[in-house]
């Protein structure tokens, strides 16, 4: 199956998770080793005139979900993913349009990952993202992720 690009991810992001077109989520990088996305202040913003923590929390999972989706879907396009915990810090109020990053480059965990899936038909994987504006880090997110294959 090929690469989707950043577009195709965008459509594919709007259709099956609705609220990331409501929060105006647009797709920079799209790759199997880095997913960049960002969304602007407007239809993210909070009483206090920056950024809902939720929302942030919402596009660092997008990040995340959106690296390992075009990780699995090369090789797995019927796996399905979810979320099963994560945890977000908090270090600066965000002003602005926001961005968060999730790289992953580490060839043994995922090794250990597809192994896992393959056999048991299911796995858990645990990803990082940076939500920043501009250049300053936001915040840092830790998620467990777990891929189901049918």
């Amino acid at each position: 199956m090929k690469q989707l690009t950043a577009t195709e991810l965008k459509h594919l992001l709007y259709t099956q998770i609705p609220l990331t077109e409501s929060m105006g989520i647009e797709v920079i990088q799209a790759d199997p080793t880095c997913a960049i996305v960002s969304a602007p202040l407007q239809p993210n913003i909070n009483h206090q005139g920056t950024v809902f923590g939720g929302s942030a929390n919402t596009l660092a999972i997008v990040s995340a979900y959106s690296l390992l989706y075009l990780r699995l879907n090369t090789h797995h396009p019927q796996c399905h993913i979810l979320i099963q915990q994560n945890t977000m810090q908090y270090e600066h109020p965000i002003e602005g349009e926001m961005i968060a990053r999730c790289e992953f480059d580490d060839a043994a965990r995922w090794s250990r990952f597809m192994k896992t899936l393959l056999r048991h038909g299911r796995a858990r994987i645990s990803l990082d993202a940076i939500v920043r504006q501009n250049e300053q880090c936001c915040a840092s997110f830790k998620g467990d992720f777990v891929a189901l294959c049918h």
